[in-house]
């Protein structure tokens, strides 16, 4: 049962970061234009998918779940 709480605990963990994450995002003015970034502008349409901001953050989570299963 103790596995349980420790995943509980890093599901916490996680859910927080990403709420600090939303929070602070527009104040970082980096994040989202990185190069990478996929953004098509039209007259009618504009796409955006921050492909890079997606990797770097996935790499981050990734590291950080790494430690605590060390």
């Amino acid at each position: 049962m103790s596995d349980f709480g420790k995943w509980l605990i890093v599901l916490g963990l996680v859910i927080a970061a990403c709420g600090i994450i939303i929070t602070f995002a527009g104040k970082v003015p980096w994040l989202g234009k990185l190069p990478g970034d996929i953004s098509i502008k039209r007259e009618n349409f504009s796409f955006y998918f921050p492909l890079a901001t997606c990797i770097l953050i996935s790499a981050i989570v990734s590291f950080i779940l790494w430690l605590f299963r060390k």
